[in-house]
């Protein structure tokens, strides 16, 4: 899950000999040195001189961006100019991804924001009307215009191209390029980081649960979904064919949400296995080949959710997510009432570049040891032949470790018991550092057990060390749960989580 934020993971761009083809765009590019914004009369303006850009961008944006109307006419304001909203669409699109996209985000958030000189206004009207303890209607009144004009003129801009066919894809593919610019640093500032906010707040409107429908994907399912469904899959890569038609084979569901106005088009997917037992190992998930037969319902008694990935960078901080697992949960229990055992086999990304920097601030003073005992320290300066902290910082780093054994078996209790500290100790503002606990903490399930050597994969080894983690949902419990985690910060465990932190506080001086 790129992380889900979180859990939620970006989708890969990465193509495959068995891929679709690509039909081209419509969009036309301009090219050349005066490449910049196309649109009715734009491209022309370009090539004027070095500062043409500049004011093509500043046109094109006083001609999108629609006025704020006065309070009192706000209900009569005339209706959107669709045709330029469109041409936005169009002269965005033409721009080359990256920082020419960034700087006209970075202009539409600083210049066409709220207007500040009305905030401070109607800000005053406010505190007058309460010093003077006027009617409540002429306080409401003045809270009324004050919220009106704390409005930013772009939120205007996004409202009109929403309404537009095709304008919500559009605007996620925005609002992913403005998330891309973020990270990236090509738009800085906090106009920027705002209009992101506001995005995001009216993204979240437009994909509540009522404008999205549960759609499950089979081999049947049309080819254009299946390869978008494998292009998507962060978590643990599709390999091929084969692996994607196992994927969605026997004892396997895959569903994904689809938006009312972009149908048929995967936004966030879901993968469970269905097992009898809660799964401790991916490869028994994704590399083990189910029997070709009908599934058996007694053999049915566990859903293990072992991926989830947004295929949507734009979407990322909407909650998805949470709602996506809620469905499929009353979907499997119409489908198989006999389930009763819902859980997660989840990564652990960031647990092994964590235990890194524990272990580069112990080579820092020579012979402090915080994390293994005197025993475990032993054996493993015996097998590596050097300080157990400063050889097994190298042997992380290039995941040489497990070529060994014997070293395996000699990390595979501190491991443990690092992991589940990692996992219920460390935090963030309070809340669980871990992006993926995070995730299933506050949906409410319980953190239920750490797996060793469960995911072998290069880019498990890498992550987290090889290990995985369940967090199980007791159906009757997580709402209980999810409140004592988001308003306490309680952490539910099981006994052997709170068993392996307990090993961790009396082994460690950490």
């Amino acid at each position: 899950m790129s992380r889900l934020g979180p859990f939620l993971v970006a989708p890969r761009l990465l193509r495959r000999p068995w891929a679709l083809p690509r039909r081209p765009s419509s969009v036309s590019i301009v090219t050349g040195p005066c490449a910049g914004l196309a649109g009715p009369g734009a491209a022309a303006s370009l090539c004027s001189g070095p500062a043409a850009p500049s004011l093509a961008m500043e046109e094109l944006l006083s001609r999108s961006v629609p006025p704020l109307p006065p309070y009192e006419t706000r209900e009569k304001a005339p209706p959107p100019a669709e045709l330029r909203s469109a041409e936005f669409m169009r002269s965005y699109r033409a721009l080359e991804a990256g920082p020419p996209r960034a700087e006209l985000l970075t202009r539409l958030a600083q210049d066409f924001g709220v207007d500040h000189g009305r905030v401070a206004e109607f800000s005053a009207k406010v505190l007058q009307a309460r010093e003077l303890q006027r009617e409540p209607g002429a306080l409401l009144q003045a809270e009324d215009r004050l919220r009106y004009y704390l409005c930013p003129r772009y939120r205007g801009l996004f409202q009109h191209l929403g309404r537009l066919e095709g304008g919500l894809r559009f605007l996620m593919e925005l609002r992913g390029d403005l998330v891309e610019a973020l990270a990236a640093r090509h738009a800085e500032g906090p106009h920027v980081r705002e209009m992101n906010g506001v995005l995001r707040s009216m993204l979240s409107e437009w994909f509540s649960t009522g404008f999205l429908s549960l759609e499950r994907v089979t081999w049947q399912s049309p080819c254009e979904v299946l390869q978008k469904i494998s292009d998507s899959e962060a978590v643990h890569p599709v390999r091929n064919w084969i692996d994607m038609k196992r994927r969605v084979g026997s004892y396997r569901r895959c569903y994904f949400f689809a938006h009312c106005a972009i149908p048929g088009e995967p936004l966030i997917v879901l993968h469970v296995a269905l097992t009898k037992e809660i799964s401790s190992s991916i490869q028994a998930i994704v590399k083990e080949v189910p029997p070709l037969e009908k599934e058996d319902m007694n053999k049915i008694t566990t859903a293990i959710f072992y991926s989830i990935s947004l295929t949507q960078q734009g979407l990322q901080g909407v909650e998805l997510g949470t709602h996506l697992i809620k469905r499929v949960v009353k979907e499997l229990q119409g489908e198989f009432p006999q389930i009763k055992v819902f859980s997660s086999l989840s990564p652990i990304p960031g647990f092994t570049k964590w235990l890194i920097g524990l272990l580069t601030s112990q080579t820092k003073e020579q012979g402090r040891n915080e994390l293994f005992t005197d025993a475990e320290c032993q054996e493993i300066s015996e097998i590596t032949g050097d300080p157990a902290a400063e050889k097994l910082k190298r042997l992380l780093t290039n995941n040489e470790w497990v070529r060994s054994e014997r070293l395996v078996e000699a990390l595979h209790s501190p491991f443990m018991r690092l992991c589940a500290w990692y996992l219920y100790g460390e935090k963030h503002r309070g809340y669980a550092l871990n992006p993926v606990a995070n995730f299933h903490l506050q949906n409410g399930a319980v953190l239920w057990r750490i797996n060793w050597m469960a995911d072998t994969s290069p880019r498990g080894i890498t992550a987290s060390c090889g290990m995985m983690v369940n967090y199980r949902y007791f159906l009757e419990d997580t709402a209980s749960n999810s409140a004592g985690y988001l308003g306490t910060k309680h952490i539910k465990a099981s006994e052997q989580i709170l068993s392996l932190v307990s090993q961790f506080q009396q082994n460690s001086k950490l």
